[in-house]
């Protein structure tokens, strides 16, 4: 494994101390952590702030591995200011889209809710004090009413958005090295892996599930594929440009 860069050093020091401070703070998850935009509790930092935190030990532990793994390389291509412009961005474009799919899917069933005569304002009161009225549940199917849910009162953590941003770089950049998962063992090149998880997460996505189980994920599925997204045009970008005379370090 490539030694860990600076800027990759720094990331990783922050990450865990903001993984500390949770446990022993657990009320900070309320300031730091990413609500829906309409949700009382938003607030103008936590597009940056939740990719600081995470959930669980595991959470943190795949995350930070990825990303010494996968930033280190790049890093070292790239430069600190580069790697770190990249990093944030992709954690930003995880954000955005993960945010505009629930604004989407929010006031989809909003809109079902206001067209049987319930008022908006009434709604968003009783979803701002954890509430909801059972009978919302009859005008909408269960995964609708859900996603409704928990767009409005679920909160979104973690540096998953900007790791698959790291993925799609290193996928651009070493297409041919082989990458494995720890439930399948057979190396594969990175220009297959990549959007592989990527159509896997688009899939689970639209379902509403995950890999393991038949429950709710648990899984930012759209932030995944944001940061992947945005990645991908911020590479895409560089190579149409990379001959300009303006250019990174």
């Amino acid at each position: 494994m490539m030694n860990m860069t600076p800027v990759v050093k720094q990331l990783l020091i922050i990450n865990i101390i903001f993984f500390i401070g949770s446990q022993l703070v657990p009320v900070s998850y309320e300031y730091f952590a990413m609500f829906f935009p309409e949700n009382p509790s938003f607030k103008a930092w936590q597009p940056i702030t939740h990719m600081f935190m995470h959930g669980g030990i595991m959470h943190i532990a795949f995350n930070m591995i990825a990303m010494v793994s996968f930033g280190s390389a790049l890093e070292h291509f790239w430069g600190g200011k580069k790697f770190l412009f990249f990093y944030i961005s992709c954690g930003l474009g995880a954000a955005l889209l993960h945010t505009a799919v629930n604004y989407y899917s929010f006031h989809d069933t909003m809109n079902v809710l206001m067209t049987n005569g319930y008022q908006k304002d009434e709604i968003l009161k009783l979803l701002s004090e954890g509430k909801i009225d059972t009978r919302w549940q009859d005008l909408v199917s269960v995964s609708q009413f859900a996603s409704f849910t928990d767009s409005y009162i679920g909160t979104v953590v973690g540096a998953s958005g900007a790791i698959y941003g790291l993925l799609t770089a290193f996928a651009f950049m070493f297409p041919n090295a082989e990458l494995a998962l720890m439930f399948i063992p057979i190396p594969i090149k990175a220009k297959y892996f990549v959007p592989g998880i990527l159509a896997i997460d688009l899939f689970l996505g639209f379902r509403g599930s995950s890999l393991f189980g038949s429950g709710g994920t648990g899984i930012a599925h759209f932030a995944h594929v944001g940061g992947a997204l945005t990645g991908f045009l911020i590479m895409w970008y560089w190579k149409k440009n990379q001959f300009n005379s303006n250019r990174w370090n």
